[in-house]
């Protein structure tokens, strides 16, 4: 049977002495998820900013990269979506990490998935 980490691409992310446990977290854990679940959140950022922007394809880089900071930090519920997606690929062992730490885990999908769709959306 096919397990959610056989599922993820390995991302060969070297740690050294002095990474902490939560930037292993991050590496090995919502990196991964961000890069699988990447063309979900692509298509439901897309038709959430079509829905609220009619003309956000129009916009300057500059504006649409606002737009997608703004959303995603002020619309809640478009933000817990969000990190519903990645917290349903977790593992229990996965999941009981993430509640050590959920505030500061939340912030660090949410940086990364802003740059994500930012550098793909331009």
């Amino acid at each position: 049977m096919t397990t959610k980490t056989d599922l993820r691409e390995s991302l060969n992310l070297l740690n050294s002495e002095i990474t902490t446990p939560a930037e292993i977290f991050q590496n090995h854990t919502l990196r991964p998820i961000l890069k699988l679940q990447n063309d979900l959140y692509l298509s439901l950022f897309t038709n959430y900013a079509l829905r609220q922007n009619a003309d956000f394809n129009s916009l300057s880089v500059m504006k649409k990269n606002l737009f997608i900071e703004q959303s995603i930090q002020k619309d809640a519920v478009l933000k817990n979506t969000f990190i519903g997606m990645t917290i349903g690929m977790f593992t229990l062992e996965e999941l009981e990490m993430y509640q050590s730490d959920s505030k500061v885990f939340n912030k660090r999908i949410i940086t990364m998935l802003i740059e994500r769709l930012k550098s793909q959306m331009n």
